[in-house]
């Protein structure tokens, strides 16, 4: 990226957020802050209102407007696709709000712009059938979750538990974040019902409504932290497995209904981080990969995945 453009997208940047701090813009255009503090100094040169307060970062003064920014046709186009994902992965709160951005974002394009973005939306399709879209669903489960998010707010929620086939029950929740895993949002969140940190199903969710309480920071602030908190009583369990190259590169695309977090790669083997609800139905499912497979733990795992090549041999050998 050259200068200009350099100068240019830190200027969009802090249209962006309140604060922005020399670090974040330097590590953003992997460039040193010795750079950074040199083109702000020539927004500033421009006329561009930037003020700065320490340990905060820097800002836009209050009350000065730019005049739109244009997309290119690049940056148009991933919203597109990114809006076919969310037609499809999220609930109607979502979408609807997605819908009506975009087309303002389209009403200040150019006329061949406009033009490129329809030929373009006709050309894409997802092939995805989400539990977010169930009429039987409330449609503003999504939206109604980021506010609580934004706000710090304590939610008061119906919930099915199909795991444990309990009825619905009413609970007051503390949301910390909402995460994308196994094919399905899930919200972390403090349950005061049971006393402790749970993982929910956003699908699960009958019925949400904002209080007005603001809820109280606890120990577990995001997503990794509670997982690494997970133990033999926990409903969800951390996986560990080691698998060879070879094996790896088949798992590209199943992982993510295993519930896949997160993978480090080595020399000869890939390690991954896996959370699962359910330990039989990911020992079935390891049961289909070749050679080239160590289950490093839980040891829960390992038995029933023994247990079930046994079933196997007594049954066909």
């Amino acid at each position: 990226m050259n200068r200009f453009d350099r100068v240019s997208a830190i200027l969009i940047l802090l249209q962006t957020k309140r604060w922005v701090t020399a670090n974040e813009i330097s590590e953003r255009f992997d460039v040193s802050k010795r750079t950074i503090y040199r083109d702000l100094q020539t927004l500033q040169e421009a006329g561009i209102p930037i003020g700065a307060e320490a340990g905060k970062g820097y800002f836009i003064v209050e009350g000065f407007h730019l005049p739109p920014v244009m997309f290119t046709p690049d940056e148009a186009s991933s919203l597109i696709l990114a809006g076919k994902l969310i037609e499809k992965m999220a609930d109607q709160s979502i979408g609807k709000g997605y819908n009506s951005a975009l087309e303002k974002i389209r009403a200040i394009l150019p006329e061949k712009e406009k033009t490129y973005l329809e030929k373009l939306d006709k050309g894409i399709e997802v092939f995805y059938s989400s539990s977010l879209i169930s009429p039987d669903l409330a449609g503003n489960i999504l939206s109604e979750i980021q506010r609580a998010l934004a706000n710090k707010l304590v939610v008061s929620i119906d919930y099915h538990s199909l795991h444990k086939d309990e009825t619905i029950t009413n609970r007051n929740i503390e949301p910390i974040v909402l995460c994308f895993y196994s094919m399905h949002w899930h919200l972390i969140a403090y349950c005061r019902l049971r006393g402790e940190f749970r993982d929910f199903r956003v699908d699960r969710i009958k019925k949400i409504a904002l209080t007005n309480e603001i809820a109280p920071k606890r120990e577990i602030q995001n997503a990794q932290q509670f997982f690494s908190t997970l133990d033999e009583k926990a409903d969800l369990k951390e996986i560990i497995l080691k698998i060879d190259k070879k094996t790896s590169a088949h798992l590209s695309n199943s992982k993510y209904y295993y519930g896949f977090i997160s993978e480090t790669e080595f020399e000869d083997y890939n390690e991954l981080y896996l959370i699962s609800s359910d330990l039989d139905y990911t020992a079935r499912w390891l049961l289909s990969l070749p050679e080239g497979l160590e289950i490093i733990s839980p040891d829960e795992l390992k038995t029933k995945f023994i247990a079930l090549i046994k079933s196997l041999k007594n049954r066909f050998l």
